[in-house]
């Protein structure tokens, strides 16, 4: 049986991952806006939303999850997310969504306790995105199917959760990771390959000086 949970769709607010966390409960919150005012990346980086966007924060309290497992489910939510959107769209490690390497997706991931809150914001329609970044549909498709979206991505993600973080995907992952064989280059000064995805969700690299792993919270860019 899917884990039941509460749908609040409002059509503009400053933050879906801050009002999640302002209606969190025992049961699952999802929060689901048409447009954000003080959306945010990770790190804290503002949010480019595109003319016509979905945004949508899950709160939720992972049951048979540990703290130090939270980590994965940043990946976990980029396949749920790949799920909905189409599997044209690749994952890029830790948490955007692309299309021919154009970002039409992004997810960001807070964790305080035992709550974590996911966010997922989608690029639908934007016809002149700036460099690098891209929209899901060709032409403007209204306002109607933002919470279709919003609600086949947090069943899916509720379905993932639910079997525990033995099972979380790693796999299906890998297959979807873009930056798996890739150079990437991380602060301060970090050179190497990227060659996988490890069981905890972290990123393997090789570097000059031998293999080592980097977690979701670091900053990184892909060369």
């Amino acid at each position: 049986m899917a884990t039941p949970y509460v749908s609040i769709v409002l059509e503009d607010i400053p933050s879906t991952q801050d009002e999640a966390v302002a209606r969190a409960d025992d049961a699952p919150v999802l929060v689901v806006a048409a447009r954000q005012s003080a959306g945010r990346g990770r790190g804290g980086r503002r949010w480019e939303t595109a003319p016509r966007a979905m945004a949508a924060s899950l709160a939720i309290r992972p049951r048979g999850w540990k703290a130090a497992q939270f980590g994965c489910l940043s990946l976990v939510a980029a396949l749920a997310g790949r799920a909905v959107l189409g599997e044209d769209i690749g994952c890029k490690w830790p948490n955007d969504l692309l299309r021919d390497d154009a970002k039409v997706a992004g997810l960001l991931l807070e964790a305080s306790g035992d709550l974590v809150v996911i966010g997922l914001g989608v690029n639908l329609w934007w016809p002149d995105p700036p460099a690098g970044f891209g929209s899901l549909f060709e032409t403007d498709p209204g306002p109607d199917n933002a919470l279709e979206l919003a609600s086949g991505w947090c069943d899916d993600l509720l379905a993932r959760i639910d079997r525990g973080p033995g099972e979380w995907g790693r796999a299906e992952y890998r297959r979807a990771c873009g930056t798996i064989g890739r150079a990437i280059r991380w602060s301060p000064g970090g050179a190497g390959r990227a060659i996988d995805v490890d069981e905890e969700g972290r990123l393997v690299v090789e570097t000059a000086t031998g293999r080592i792993t980097l977690s979701s919270g670091e900053v990184w860019e892909v060369g």
